[in-house]
């Protein structure tokens, strides 16, 4: 069924790197979540009120939670279409984090009130008319949660969605929490012991924790968050890939919603190299991996003497200076200028962001060791943090 909707409805559907593709596999997506979400929240919220089962409606409830995530999903895929104007440089993505966090504070509040109202149902049990056709509802449900969480899982893997695979786990979540409601079900019908109260209790939690979870990931968004690891080194491996390309650094990237991403870093060239050429590589790679892995990319050309033996033997030097004082230390933009006096070697050295020391008694320390090593060289240093854990 999953490729029959896909066909039906996202032209060009095995192009999926594309980024037009990739935001029609997101877009409908969401939709088929808001979808299947509301039929199973509208069908739970009925049958839960006519049976007397506040188990039932508290899953409707938490298949509500799940409207909420396609919404943001949706929206999110949607907003990413939406050109930049004048008062919104960057687009208009962001409004999917404001979206989440009020959607996450709302399902928060009503799991509050379930939980209340499933400690009355436990302290003053009410009859709840479980039948057959009940559990053959609930077991619906259940299937059909299976295979919405395949759907996203399959979309999300791929277009390397991490939003989509996220989702797609907690499809499968709410797959035990309905099968919870269908056991407890089965108990009353075979046994007549009535449980209703305490699931609709565990369920009323599961609602309280999607909500602070969803509260703690939109403010972390909204905060700005690193983008994946996976992303990181697609996009560092394609610049790399060009002839020509010495060395990447300083690679900077902010996300402005689900897929907007813009991208700054460092390239290094051989200095001796026709500069006119080693612009035309830069602008190539900027227009070629801009489309490829859709961010806008800004590079800078950085030269690099390749071909000096006094330079390369400076880089070293520095390079073991800087190992005996951390390994986890990196230098880029490394230079030889001729000063009036002395010669200015000048670099910058990366820390990690786990370093807890003092930067200025870093640099102190490093330029100490480099002038006890050569005494005509005047060290300038610039320490600043990885821009990418």
């Amino acid at each position: 069924m999953r490729k029959i909707i896909i066909k039906l409805f996202i032209k060009n559907h095995e192009n999926h790197e594309d980024t037009a593709v990739r935001l029609a596999y997101g877009r409908l997506s969401g939709i088929v979540g808001i979808a299947s979400n509301f039929l199973l929240m509208a069908v739970k919220i009925v049958t839960g009120f006519i049976i007397g089962s506040l188990a039932i409606v508290a899953d409707g409830v938490n298949n509500l939670s799940d409207i909420a995530t396609s919404i943001i999903t949706f929206v999110g895929f949607k907003l990413a279409g939406i050109p930049a104007d004048k008062e919104h440089p960057y687009g208009h993505q962001r409004l999917e984090y404001v979206t989440g966090l009020i959607v996450a504070v709302f399902i928060f509040t009503v799991g509050i009130l379930l939980a209340f109202a499933s400690f009355k149902k436990i302290i003053n049990p009410e009859p709840t008319e479980y039948s057959w056709p009940i559990i053959i509802l609930l077991g619906v449900a259940v299937l059909v949660k299976i295979w919405q969480s395949n759907f996203y899982r399959q979309n999300g893997k791929l277009i390397q969605s991490k939003a989509l695979l996220a989702t797609a786990v907690d499809s499968l979540n709410d797959v035990i929490a309905t099968s919870g409601i269908l056991l407890t079900g089965l108990i009353m019908i075979l046994y007549g012991i009535n449980l209703d109260g305490y699931m609709s209790a565990i369920v009323a939690v599961i609602i309280i924790i999607n909500g602070i979870r969803f509260v703690i990931k939109t403010v972390s968004q909204l905060i700005g968050e690193a983008p994946s690891p996976e992303y990181i080194e697609r996009l560092l491996a394609a610049i790399k890939d060009y002839d020509g390309v010495l060395g990447v650094h300083d690679l900077v990237i902010h996300q402005y919603g689900a897929v907007k991403k813009f991208a700054s870093v460092h390239v290094e060239v051989d200095r001796r190299n026709d500069i006119v050429q080693s612009h035309q590589l830069i602008d190539r790679i900027e227009r070629d991996v801009s489309r490829r892995l859709g961010c806008d990319l800004v590079i800078h050309m950085d030269p690099v003497d390749t071909q000096c033996l006094v330079t390369d033997n400076y880089r070293q030097m520095l390079a073991g200076i800087l190992t005996e004082i951390d390994p986890a230390l990196t230098f880029h933009d490394f230079q030889i200028n001729e000063g009036t006096t002395k010669k200015d070697l000048v670099f910058d050295v990366m820390i990690p962001f786990e370093y807890k020391g003092d930067m200025e008694e870093l640099r102190e320390r490093i330029r100490a060791k480099i002038i006890e090593a050569d005494s005509s060289l005047n060290p300038v240093i610039k320490i600043d943090r990885e821009h990418i854990p």
